[in-house]
């Protein structure tokens, strides 16, 4: 019972802040991709970053998804000896720095599906990857069942996953969950569902360990394989989809 009143107030809590929050942006998904605001990333990043950095197996296309009832439906398939997929960004078209910054997904499952709702920093080409900064607001990999994964990556880390909590949901899999942060000049709060899992707030804030005081932009794929994801991938279970009902963005 103590267990259920304290998530009831940590809940009650995390709803208040928000109601504080004004909406600045969001996407719903009601009609086709809007380009004005989204990027299509294609093909398999070669010849700059082949397999998109970490092996992973999929070509991008703007063909694996669709909309339908006010939702982004991203589809891995395998076609031939071919996986394919879709990734949208707002590089270079919407960014942002701090607020509330949330997602509403319904993930796919099978080993080697790696859906994602992250960001970087709009700096990425100027400074490159690490010291950009990237946030993983959620991760999921098939092959680890009922698991979110919320993740930093900065200079100091050398790209290396350390600043990161792995949190089960025995229900993940099961219809739409929220995936969101709480970001401010101090530190970045991760959820699921209202429910807090992870805060990083080093204390030491420089170039290297804090590049989360610039304007990022989001990214939502559904990669196949690769390093994290895989490597290896069950075929039976595809095709699978990834669906993403809205991202709003609360200042």
């Amino acid at each position: 019972m103590k267990k259920v009143m304290l998530l009831f107030i940590i809940s009650s809590f995390c709803m208040a802040q928000q109601a504080k929050r004004k909406l600045i942006w969001e996407e719903n998904f009601s009609k086709k991709i809007n380009e004005s605001v989204w990027n299509f990333e294609l093909g398999d990043g070669c010849p700059i970053l082949c397999g998109w950095g970490n092996n992973e197996r999929q070509l991008y296309t703007k063909i694996n998804h669709e909309i339908k009832d006010g939702n982004l439906i991203i589809e891995a398939r395998k076609e031939g000896e071919k996986y394919t997929s879709t990734k949208i960004t707002t590089k270079g078209k919407k960014e942002f720095l701090y607020g509330r910054i949330e997602a509403r997904a319904k993930l796919p499952v099978g080993h080697g599906l790696w859906p994602a709702f992250w960001m970087l920093g709009a700096n990425i080409d100027e400074v490159k990857w690490p010291k950009t900064g990237e946030i993983d607001i959620l991760e999921y990999i098939g092959r680890d069942p009922h698991m979110v994964y919320t993740t930093l990556h900065t200079q100091d880390s050398h790209g290396n996953t350390i600043n990161t909590k792995r949190t089960e949901f025995l229900n993940i899999e099961e219809g739409y969950h929220v995936y969101a942060i709480e970001w401010d000049k101090d530190k970045i709060d991760f959820f699921v569902d209202e429910i807090l899992v992870y805060t990083f707030n080093p204390e030491v804030k420089n170039d290297d360990t804090w590049p989360f005081n610039k304007p990022f932009y989001i990214i939502v794929n559904l990669a196949i394989g690769g390093n994290f994801g895989g490597p290896a991938v069950d075929d039976t279970v595809l095709p699978q989809k990834f669906y993403v009902d809205y991202v709003r963005v609360y200042q």
